[in-house]
């Protein structure tokens, strides 16, 4: 099987290279698990030709698959591949699926800010929103549970004051 494969690749090699044919192109995709395929395409195949293509040699979806060439995505679904300098025997790669970007970076929800969010101290309890350094303090972000808190905050002093009160005992 294997002298099969290297003999075809011979004669589209030749094909390739002969003066004046330039029809038939052989490539290489190498997928995201290392495995390299060759592939027979003619010259002037585009991009959604290929995607498409591939998605039938590897039974990915053809929505997840990105093609990588020379650092460059191959992303204009009708661009041909001389486009993108795309010669016999050049090496694809396929790339890994973009599903969303990854985790996304909290941002502060004062008004105008685009800091950060810190974790857990940035998080208020009475408006329910993320705030950056400069704004996670309640003065700061305005809050609309402010005149609760300082409210709940009276109550529990009072509380705590009622309690540790001392009473004098009469008759000692």
């Amino acid at each position: 099987m294997r002298s099969n494969s290297i003999s075809s690749i011979s004669s589209v090699s030749s094909t390739a290279s002969s003066p004046g044919s330039g029809e038939m192109l052989q490539i290489f995709v190498k997928n995201i698990s290392g495995d390299i395929f060759p592939l027979t395409i003619p010259q002037s195949t585009t991009v959604s030709q290929l995607r498409s293509l591939v998605s039938l040699r590897t039974n990915a979806p053809e929505s997840d698959l990105r093609l990588v060439f020379a650092g460059k995505h191959l992303t204009s679904p009708q661009e041909t591949l001389s486009s993108y300098n795309v010669t016999r025997e050049s090496t694809l790669y396929m790339a890994l699926p973009i599903r969303g970007g990854g985790p996304k970076k909290i941002r502060c929800s004062f008004k105008d800010c685009k800091d950060a969010a810190q974790r857990i101290v940035g998080d208020c309890g009475f408006c329910t929103g993320h705030f950056c350094g400069k704004h996670r303090m309640l003065e700061s972000h305005n809050c609309t549970g402010l005149e609760d808190c300082k409210q709940e905050e009276k109550e529990r002093n009072k509380e705590k004051l009622e309690s540790e009160r001392t009473v004098a005992i009469k008759g000692i």
